[in-house]
């Protein structure tokens, strides 16, 4: 814990010592993974009625220790904050974090770490009370605005405000939880943060419907896992299981027929993606069926999507920029070739 709160003052200074040992043999030799999730974000990570952590980016978690351990539940799921999350994972507290994290240049490059693929495309938007009457957050000049005084989320407001000629009036919060309330309240009129969040977030309350996410999207988002800098072979393990489910996706290899397609595929890639041909797994370190335990744990992307976050869900999200390339989205995995 000491280290964790060194690292709170001097985030580059943990940076070369957590990273210098292998994490891969770290992870296999305590037979846990160690993943840093949202403190409760409905959909993306969060205690069910069982106490156990479900969510899209906690399915991510669990593919990955199947992956590395043969067994989805072999996760220690870490709960991090803003201002947590990345001390926690400089420290050596979590291998690795799935967070709603967005990769930007000063996260990436000012902070020493490394992301392993986008697993989500987002953007900042706006969320009203319907009452208000508003339908565009050009509206919004003057209004008081719930957000938390992170870099990103208060850079963005400044910047789209200044585009537009307009000014506001900022209330700032410690947590989601707590702009959550004092939006509730009426302390402040809007809501900002990440689109996925503010849908999730409107899913708690009493009266969904009352509540409007406005269409302007002033930022770009991209969210994914973050490991630390100076472990590529970690860093090359996390990226290829997530871009293991976005290609059974595209390849049409579900949780449901992954046996089948196992045994009878034609596709020379599938083939390699399941580990009946080539050498994929050894190059990781691991066995052929790596990614069959992947997939096999919660589904390919997009029955994860689905299951957490998508239409038939209380979130309600569309696929949109998550779409598979081949559907006129943003979700492309390199080849497994």
């Amino acid at each position: 814990m000491l280290r964790v709160l060194l690292c709170a003052a001097t985030l580059l200074a943990c940076a070369a010592g957590a990273a210098s040992a292998g994490t891969l043999e770290d992870v296999r030799q305590r037979e846990k993974l160690h993943c840093g999730v949202n403190a409760g974000l409905i959909g993306f990570a969060s205690l069910d009625s069982r106490n156990e952590w479900t969510g899209f980016d906690v399915d991510l978690c669990r593919a990955l220790a199947a992956a590395v351990l043969g067994d989805p539940t072999a996760v220690s799921f870490v709960e991090t904050t803003n201002a947590t999350r990345f001390p926690l994972l400089l420290s050596g507290e979590l291998d690795v974090l799935v967070r709603n994290t967005t990769w930007s240049f000063a996260t990436d490059v000012g902070l020493k770490l490394d992301f392993a693929g986008i697993n989500y495309y987002d953007g900042q938007r706006f969320m009203v009370p319907k009452a208000m009457g508003v339908s565009s957050g050009t509206e919004l000049n003057g209004r008081r605005i719930c957000l938390q005084p992170d870099a990103k989320t208060k850079m963005n407001l400044d910047e789209y405000f200044a585009r537009n000629n307009s000014t506001y009036e900022r209330v700032e919060v410690d947590s989601l939880a707590q702009a959550q309330t004092l939006y509730l309240e009426g302390e402040c009129e809007v809501f900002t943060a990440d689109a996925s969040s503010l849908a999730a977030i409107r899913a708690t309350f009493k009266a969904p419907g009352d509540h409007l996410l406005l269409g302007d999207v002033i930022s770009k988002e991209p969210l994914g896992p973050v490991v630390r800098q100076g472990d590529d072979d970690w860093a090359d393990l996390v990226r290829w299981v997530l871009n293991a489910l976005i290609s059974a996706e595209e390849l049409g290899v579900t949780s449901v027929n992954i046996d089948e397609m196992r045994e009878s595929t034609g596709n020379p890639e599938v083939a390699r993606l399941l580990g009946t041909e080539g050498r994929m797994g050894e190059m990781l370190g691991l066995d052929p069926q790596w990614a069959v335990r992947a997939i096999r744990a919660g589904g390919n992307y997009g029955e994860i999507f689905a299951r957490n976050i998508g239409e038939t869900t209380p979130i309600g999200l569309s696929r949109g920029l998550n779409l598979q390339w081949t559907n006129g989205g943003l979700l492309y995995s390199p080849p497994f070739r």
